[in-house]
């Protein structure tokens, strides 16, 4: 259920705490009017910075001493911490300590790459969860899972949705296994549709590997492509071979528990009645 949104002073920073996928993380930044916009961009998904389990200071820089966005990014580790390096702005994060630093301009863009990433590390490193690349909504207190890339449909589908369905994502979905099976968060990841998700989780029960057709139809495919398929849809960005490896584990252990399936669909709303 979505948190308490909280802005609070300190000495020489403002705070707040933006919460996505039951993870909290304190943000600290100098200017208020950059935290009163991270609030607007982040709104449902402000948390309680008491409870927080991360943090990070930002530094804001004038746009003239940060270069282009298309330069390309790396997350890399460096002795103990994660180093995040990207035109728009450069991080350190300390796992340990849970805390780290954010050099950036004042739009909310690159905080929101930062916080990708982050939970990228965060769920790889505890394992069994990722981000994907794909739709996600809640119905009949289940979620589903819409993957593909762009042009796959997922904007489409989420469109199309029934008033009774409360859509997640329609760009980046976020899975984590918990005690009980597989849970999807809702994200502030928006695409096309430039709408955050609900703040709210459901047990996953089923994914759907999107592609578009003449008619509606769901179909059965092998484990194995299924894993190959979800992989491709997976974001992960650091350059580490064990967390690689953890979360190729962890699609593949998805898979076995969670049925993977290709939804082919016309642009039609009548889709939704094969999704219960």
């Amino acid at each position: 259920m979505p948190v308490t949104k909280t802005v609070i002073a300190t000495s020489e920073h403002v705070s707040t705490a933006i919460a996505i996928g039951g993870v909290t993380v304190r943000v600290h930044a100098s200017d208020p009017g950059f935290l009163r916009m991270l609030e607007q961009r982040y709104e449902g998904f402000t948390g309680d910075w008491e409870s927080s389990d991360y943090e990070f200071i930002i530094d804001l820089v004038t746009p003239g001493a940060t270069v282009s966005a298309d330069e390309g990014l790396r997350v890399r580790r460096d002795g103990g911490l994660w180093k995040l390096e990207r035109g728009d702005f450069s991080a350190e994060w300390d796992p340990v300590s849970r805390s780290g630093h954010i050099r950036q301009s004042a739009n909310p863009y690159s905080i929101d790459s930062v916080l990708r990433i982050v939970h990228t590390l965060i769920l790889a490193t505890n394992g069994g969860g990722f981000l994907l690349h794909a739709a996600s909504a809640v119905r009949n207190g289940k979620a589903f899972f819409f993957a593909g890339v762009s042009g796959a449909g997922k904007t489409t589908i989420s469109r199309l949705a029934p008033p009774d369905v409360r859509l997640l994502t329609d760009e980046i979905s976020y899975v984590r296994k918990e005690a009980g099976g597989y849970y999807a968060y809702g994200t502030p990841f928006a695409g096309e549709l430039a709408k955050v998700g609900e703040n709210v989780k459901a047990p996953l029960a089923a994914v759907y590997l999107l592609a578009q057709g003449a008619d509606n139809r769901i179909d059965d495919i092998p484990r194995a492509e299924a894993a190959r398929a979800l992989l491709r849809n997976v974001l992960f960005f650091a350059e580490d071979s064990e967390l690689v490896h953890r979360v190729f584990h962890a699609a593949c252990e998805l898979v076995e528990h969670v049925p993977v399936r290709r939804l082919t669909f016309a642009p039609d709303a009548r889709v939704w009645e094969l999704i219960q």
